[in-house]
């Protein structure tokens, strides 16, 4: 029999359309949403899944577990968060089929020459896992955009584009991000255009690191000064976008972070049932989604 879905964190309000599951008085069952059906995959995503697998057998492990976290937003001002992630490095992740990390891992990222000794104790103990043979994959958020190949290669992760489509156990999953989606923020929209564009970050890594650093934390706190004058629902993810998201893949399963507003939303796409499963930050608590051969879990990581 599958595994219940327990109970997890309410997002706060009605966002994003559809049914928000919410700290449901008994476990509730979502494996009847992950029915098998035909997806288009590229090649990376299959090789995803292959090297996955591939690296359980090598350990000599019995893995089938592959993880999801998000938001992490690593910084030295805020120690017990890379205290944590630290720990789930050590135990939980060491013998997990793969690792995916769906951005902002860190608090901002400036570029790869960036020498923060903080940060380097952090790439070492992401390369101390990926030596342990378990596949890390990395997506961009919109603090760690500027992350690039000499970082992959420090680290051992893989870096994946924004939206991509991976096969977990037999069902087609879309993963992102997640800022994409946040549609009816213009303003934001206009700043990730901006920031995206592959001159502008040639530009922005052609001056000194301490010049970066000044600019990240300007960025930093326009971004919370941003967020704290618009409308919550405007911040959350637009329900059309995500649908029309997955229209586009074939897919009726999204999971992604950015909002923070870890829930588990069920709606009906073209009269199928589909779901969108939003991961937290580790701000408070740990955040991270489990999924099985029967299935995901969103869970807490208590500190």
């Amino acid at each position: 029999m599958p595994r219940p879905f327990p109970a997890f964190l309410a997002a706060r309000g009605p966002f994003g359309g559809g049914t928000i599951i919410r700290m449901p008085a008994e476990p509730v069952n979502f494996r009847h949403l992950l029915k098998e059906r035909p997806c288009r995959f590229s090649r990376r995503a299959a090789f995803v899944i292959v090297v996955a697998r591939a690296a359980a057998t090598d350990r000599g492990t019995e893995a089938v577990t592959t993880l999801f976290i998000s938001d992490l937003h690593l910084e030295a001002d805020r120690p017990g968060i890379g205290e944590q992630f630290l720990s789930f490095l050590d135990t939980e992740a060491a013998t997990a089929d793969a690792l995916y990390i769906l951005g902002d891992l860190f608090e901002y990222w400036i570029g790869d020459d960036d020498p923060d000794p903080y940060y380097a104790s952090m790439k070492e103990a992401i390369s101390g896992l990926t030596d342990r043979g378990v596949p890390v994959y990395f997506m961009h958020g919109n603090r760690d955009f500027m992350i690039g190949e000499s970082f992959a290669a420090e680290t051992g992760v893989q870096l994946l584009n924004d939206p991509a489509p991976v096969n977990i156990y037999g069902t087609p999953v879309l993963l992102s991000h997640g800022d994409a989606l946040c549609t009816d923020d213009v303003k934001y929209q206009e700043v990730r255009r901006m920031t995206r564009n592959p001159a502008w970050q040639t530009a922005m890594l052609g001056k000194p690191v301490a010049e970066r650093r000044a600019i990240a934390e300007q960025a930093r706190a326009d971004s919370m000064a941003h967020g704290g004058a618009i409308d919550l629902t405007i911040s959350d993810v637009n329900q059309a976008a995500v649908e029309a998201l997955l229209r586009s893949q074939d897919v009726r399963t999204l999971l992604h972070g950015h909002t923070h507003r870890p829930a588990v939303h069920e709606f009906p796409l073209d009269g199928r049932p589909a779901m969108r499963i939003v991961l937290g930050d580790w701000y408070e608590q740990g955040s991270v989604v489990r999924w099985d051969e029967d299935g995901p879990e969103l869970s807490v990581l208590q500190r």
